[in-house]
């Protein structure tokens, strides 16, 4: 992983976690227009998709510092501010005082595709394994290995992984479940990743914005994962189920799938959540964080190069990283998952 030393193995060192962030030195002031306009101006400076997203920032300054007034209450001006940081459409970019913490919602914007319990009552049964965060077992007459992962927030260990794979050897393929699973250690991604490729591999390439105009970032830089020396699976076919619900630590592994060949994704488009978030403290306390790079597939990262950034923008996958498979869970039908049944189907067919 030589190359990604430069950029994402800096921010795999400070941002062990998806809710980690730098804190600033604290300051002290208690007046609602300078801590306003110093959360404005750090995301003006450092937020890292304003042209992704088509933001016009200083409208969002005057829609929203003209609602202030001095005096006002810490619960008012927290509303206001958290408002401001909601039109970056960012689960990454939150405001966090000692009585409310502000968020987007992402997973909101689309369908609810996921129930444990259809799947417990007409796949897995009650007796399946759990294998640290993995919750697994055969389906479909022993034939398919079914691996629910529904957190990255905890380290996966190389002795969890072995287990699953070496259980699932033979199966004709393999179904990864992360719909629903908001995101956490960003290093869970590249152990699990080394499982399935048999030859160093960049997965996706990052960069970070450096400068005071919008537009301004360091050069792509390569994040590459190394194939692990033991048991590994590989050659057959892995459908990855995502949805909204799939951020962050979600988004990156649905990202570095378009890097594999045999691997799918199947469901809806993930919640995004490809910036790496950085923070601070407010003047008056309050810390805050937003994202600060981008992620983009191989191909994506050699149109920017080639200058075609205007075309990589329209399909940026900071928005989504979307599905080869669409398939939706039909809520009134409990006696079966869609979205399995339908990773069940390309499995067999491939």
């Amino acid at each position: 992983m030589r190359k990604l030393l430069p950029v994402f193995v800096v921010f795999m060192l400070l941002f062990t976690a998806c809710e980690k962030a730098f804190l600033e030195d604290e300051l002290s002031t208690d007046d609602p227009f300078t801590s306003f306009d110093y959360l404005w101006e750090q995301i003006d400076l450092k937020y890292s998709y304003f042209d992704v997203k088509q933001i016009d920032w200083n409208e969002q300054k005057s829609k929203y510092r003209a609602q202030l007034y001095s005096g006002m209450s810490q619960v008012e001006l927290f509303n206001i501010m958290g408002n401001m940081m909601k039109e970056l459409k960012d689960d990454h970019a939150n405001l966090s005082s000692s009585f409310n913490v502000s968020y987007f919602g992402v997973k909101y914007e689309g369908a609810d595709n996921f129930d444990l319990r259809i799947i417990e009552d007409n796949y897995i049964g009650r007796n399946y394994y759990i294998t640290g965060p993995f919750i697994h077992d055969f389906i479909k007459q022993d034939s398919i290995g079914y691996v629910r992962l529904s957190t990255f927030s905890t380290s996966i260990t190389d002795a969890e992984l072995n287990f699953v794979l070496s259980r699932y050897r033979n199966t004709k393929g393999l179904i990864i479940d992360l719909r629903e699973n908001g995101g956490g250690l960003i290093s869970n991604v590249f152990r699990i990743m080394s499982r399935f490729v048999s030859s160093n591999t960049t997965l996706y390439k990052s960069r970070i914005r450096n400068g005071e105009q919008h537009h301004e970032f360091s050069n792509l830089e390569s994040a590459d994962v190394v194939p692990y020396e033991g048991i590994k699976y590989l050659n057959k076919p892995i459908m990855v189920l995502v949805d909204r619900g799939s951020y962050s630590a979600s988004s990156f592994f649905a990202l570095s799938t378009k890097a594999i060949h045999n691997m799918y994704l199947v469901g809806d488009t993930t919640g995004g959540g490809l910036g790496l978030p950085n923070g601070g403290q407010l003047p008056n306390g309050w810390e805050y964080r937003f994202s600060v790079t981008q992620a983009y597939t191989v191909q994506q990262a050699n149109q920017i190069e080639a200058g075609k950034i205007d075309e990589v923008n329209r399909e940026n996958y900071e928005n989504g990283v979307p599905p080869e498979i669409t398939a939706t869970l039909n809520r009134m039908e409990l006696t079966q998952d869609e979205i399995i049944e339908r990773a069940i189907q390309e499995i067999l067919a491939y």
